[in-house]
């Protein structure tokens, strides 16, 4: 019987099943040709297209077939037999997986058995939430001679962990965190074997104290006696589990895709239970200070921070804008209402994708009248103070800030003053040039990099003031000892940077008319700004506080996206 022949063509052939090996189907591999052939065949090989040809050769020597060479056959042998022992153990491996998935079913099946109800005869239960501590109505057993308060609590599951027959749950309601054990049949359901996190739960059971050594939130866990998961309250598994969608190792961008998901997270939630309280501490201490709030409009037909960062568009057929700042209308309320602030939305135009720049981001505004430079300074010192004073007095949102930063330290009064020259001169002692690379001279609009590196340096909060009138507002008063500078003020916080800008107003009537005439901006539309000169002037001033930079501040959070529900910026405006 003759030796039987396969043909190798690593130009044209194939490592398919379809190939047989003859002539006319030859295989691409050696070594998938030895993997394939169960007998020990002859091979010949070629390359039919790319083959060199010795010099002065006809072209038909490429066509002819060659028998492989011993060390080629040696190293395609070793190769079949380690894919024939990796298919092996993959089968092995299958094998094991799918009796595992079966002995799996099986308990699944089991488990639909086990029904639960709950015992009536037990206390009523009282329905809490997961931080509630009031000892008037909730009192913690020891699990031996006291009984705990019987209560029913309602979250999503954080964490859980089995421990034998124990699952051991952490559940989450948005307003604190409980441990709840679960034992005997409630661990044999089938809900309790296929459970899945963030799946919502109600749990009845007695609240107990914690072992002598172990932890838990407020100290105290919940054994549950029943527990139901309602339709549709289970969270998905698998590959759309939520563990498996978002993660510490998930690019930014997707975590931004999905902040609906990540606002879920520890630390992503807790930013957000700092905002809250942050913006509930500005009004305590605004209204403390006797500053009423007024809420001025987003959709407006004049500028205030420069005409290419507007957002423009069609109103009714008029030509209007989202607003940059609500400064303006604040001024206005200054004769009928005092000092007056606002918490608004403002959006900017800009293209900038730095950590510290949003499209549309929460203004804190106010306006006090009657006031001169050093005053306006010392309020808002004492403003941001007494806001960080209200803000951290609360145990729970202390506790918050300190697990996201836990180096933050109250700043120190008063704020260090720093004027706009005294800063150029500083940045070219230390050898920071500007934009260009080149020493920072009188008249640079200090970059962003510069600015954060000589806070940061400097390491405390700064007050830098008088800033040059032609890098600034055309509404910016200017210090009557020197008309190159403006009454101006940027607030620079380590980490961050600029957090807070504002100023002295003007407030001569002419002297305004002639800033709107140097900017080449048309005054009619401003009418009503303009009259507040002609109608009873005071000394004015205010300034504007970026929310999301001064959380990142407080919050150490790198960028101001993780400091707002759903950021957005240049090229965001999802989800």
């Amino acid at each position: 019987m003759a030796e039987a022949t396969y043909y190798i063509d690593e130009d044209v052939g194939h490592d398919t099943p379809e190939q047989t090996g003859d002539e006319s189907l030859p295989y691409k591999s050696l070594g998938y040709a030895v993997l394939t052939r169960t007998e020990v065949p002859k091979f010949l090989t070629r390359k039919s297209v790319t083959g060199e040809i010795a010099e002065g050769a006809d072209a038909s020597a490429r066509l002819e077939w060659k028998e492989v060479a011993k060390s080629a056959m040696k190293k395609a042998v070793n190769y079949a037999k380690a894919q024939k022992k990796k298919a092996e153990k993959e089968g092995e491996q299958l094998a094991l997986r799918s009796k595992l998935e079966a002995d799996r079913n099986k308990v699944l099946e089991e488990a639909k058995k086990v029904v639960i109800k709950e015992d009536t005869s037990l206390p009523q239960a009282i329905k809490i939430k997961l931080d509630d501590t009031d000892p008037k109505k909730i009192t913690l057993g020891d699990g031996k001679d006291t009984k705990g308060t019987r209560v029913r609590v309602f979250g999503r599951v954080h964490r859980e962990r089995k421990q034998k027959d124990v699952l051991f749950l952490t559940l989450r309601d948005g307003y604190g965190y409980m441990q709840v054990v679960l034992t005997g049949d409630l661990t044999k359901t089938y809900d309790a074997l296929t459970l899945t996190r963030e799946t919502s739960m109600e749990i009845l059971g007695e609240l107990r104290q914690i072992p002598a050594g172990t932890h838990a939130p407020n100290d105290r866990e919940l054994h549950a006696d029943y527990y139901k998961i309602h339709d549709g309250w289970k969270a998905a598994g698998g590959d759309d589990a939520i563990t498996n969608r978002v993660s510490k190792d998930t690019e930014h961008a997707t975590l931004l895709d999905l902040r609906h998901l990540t606002l879920r997270g520890e630390t992503a939630s807790k930013v957000m239970i700092v905002r809250d309280a942050v913006e509930f501490s500005f009004n305590k201490v605004y209204k403390d200070l006797r500053l009423r709030k007024v809420s001025p409009p987003a959709l407006v037909q004049t500028q205030v921070e420069g005409g290419a960062t507007l957002f423009k568009f069609n109103y009714y057929n008029e030509e209007a804008y989202l607003t940059q700042s609500s400064q303006l209308y604040l001024e206005t309320c200054l004769p009928s209402m005092g000092d007056v602030y606002c918490i608004e939305k403002s959006f900017r135009a800009e293209k900038s994708l730095t950590r510290r720049h949003l499209a549309e981001y929460t203004h804190i505004e106010a306006e006090l009248d009657y006031v001169n430079f050093e005053e306006m300074l010392i309020h808002l010192e004492e403003v941001m103070c007494r806001v960080l004073e209200v803000t951290m007095a609360d145990p729970v949102i202390k506790q918050h800030i300190m697990d996201l930063n836990p180096e933050f330290q109250m700043p120190e009064r008063p704020f260090k003053r720093m004027k706009y020259h005294d800063a150029i001169d500083w940045l070219v002692e230390h050898n920071i040039p500007n934009e260009d690379g080149e020493p920072h001279k009188f008249g640079d609009d200090i970059a962003e990099a510069a600015e954060r590196r000589m806070t940061d340096i400097i390491n405390r909060p700064i007050f830098l003031t008088h800033f040059p009138a032609d890098i600034k507002s055309f509404y910016m008063l200017k210090d009557k000892d020197d008309a190159r500078v403006t009454e101006s003020v940027d607030c620079l916080m380590p980490g961050v940077g600029e957090i807070v800008g504002g100023s002295m107003r003007m407030d001569n009537y002419d002297e305004l008319m002639a800033a709107f005439a140097r900017e080449k901006i048309d005054p009619a539309a401003y009418y009503w700004y303009t009259d507040q000169r002609k109608y009873g002037s005071s000394p004015h001033g205010g300034y504007g506080l970026g929310l999301e930079r001064f959380l990142a501040w407080l919050c150490k959070q790198h960028t101001v996206r993780d400091c707002c529900l759903y950021p957005r910026y240049f090229g965001r405006c999802k989800p």
